[in-house]
């Protein structure tokens, strides 16, 4: 009987266990949270208004007719898209773009992997290198332009035309149409590999020492050891400056109108000095507009596909 009894005394079990209530976030845990914002909220604002709005309102002039002078610019649509894509000096400059974007996938990444992989074996030496690397990075870029128009490529005093002088028929590089936006380009190369080497130095140094060790006790050569252990390593490095190689090559400016202003006979025009001239020379500004959207377009393919082959590889 008592066992019976006791029986009865205990409540039935039905259903699924009851869960506690969720604690509530402390007084302390809210402020924490607010004081967090509140550091946050002056890069928020500085981006709203440098990027966002700007950006926002870049994407509506774009289908206007605006002047960068009146208050009320018309709505035309597509017309701008249409007029850019059927003008043969936007194709030519869209062309150069991509001959820009593959020059700067090959060659100076080739030359600041070799270098960084030369400098890898150096001792102290190596940051000195480093340091004259970065020196015409850290230049201005009129102080680079200006020494290469007037020690290279000036056709009477500079390289150009110390072979001319010495029998060499040297045509001068930035006036002829085959050959200037190569000229144009080897700047542009000699003002950005050493930024790459001390990018790509960085990256090799993170390899594991005992990786290369083991491979160097199993008899690996110089090719192999980059192949099997320091590129795998910096796979990811490299991924991400190819990408940010093919953003800054659709935004290739600085160089190109300094030495050349996009020509001769728009050899040398690129996206951002047509978008450059149409705004500010003819002043359709709703022109312009649409070719930066064009611009800004590539670079945000290039970042989706970097982004997709990050996830792919994790």
């Amino acid at each position: 009987m008592a066992g019976i009894g006791y029986a009865a005394a205990e409540p039935a079990v039905t259903g699924a266990p009851e869960t506690a209530p969720a604690a509530r976030p402390s007084r302390a845990g809210r402020r924490r949270s607010g004081v967090y914002y509140l550091m946050v909220a002056p890069a928020l604002l500085l981006s709203g208004l440098v990027v966002v709005i700007p950006g926002v309102l870049t994407a509506v002039a774009a289908f206007t007719d605006w002047d960068g002078l009146g208050l009320r610019p018309n709505w035309i649509g597509w017309t701008n898209f249409r007029d850019i894509f059927t003008d043969p000096v936007f194709l030519q400059a869209l062309k150069n773009n991509f001959i820009w974007m593959a020059l700067f996938l090959t060659v100076p990444v080739a030359i600041g992997l070799v270098t960084a992989l030369l400098l890898l074996k150096r001792g102290r030496s190596r940051t000195v290198y480093q340091v004259v690397f970065l020196i015409p990075y850290v230049l201005a870029p009129i102080t680079n332009a200006i020494l290469w128009l007037n020690i290279i490529y000036n056709p009477i005093s500079g390289l150009v035309g110390y072979l001319r002088g010495h029998g060499w028929q040297v045509s001068a590089p930035l006036a002829d149409v085959h050959t200037a936006i190569y000229a144009v380009a080897g700047v542009d190369v000699w003002h950005f590999w050493g930024f790459l080497t001390v990018v790509y130095l960085a990256a090799l140094r993170q390899t594991p020492v005992d990786q290369v060790e083991a491979a160097l006790v199993e008899g690996a050569n110089g090719w192999q050891l980059f192949r099997y252990v320091y590129l795998p390593s910096i796979r990811s490095t490299l991924r991400l400056m190819s990408v940010m190689i093919v953003i800054f090559s659709f935004l290739a400016f600085d160089y190109v109108y300094l030495l050349t202003q996009g020509g001769p006979a728009h050899a040398t025009e690129m996206l951002s000095t047509y978008a450059y001239t149409a705004a500010f020379s003819a002043f359709q500004f709703g022109k312009a507009a649409a070719v930066g959207l064009v611009m800004s377009g590539f670079g945000l393919l290039s970042s989706f596909v970097f982004v997709w082959l990050s996830r792919k590889e994790s």
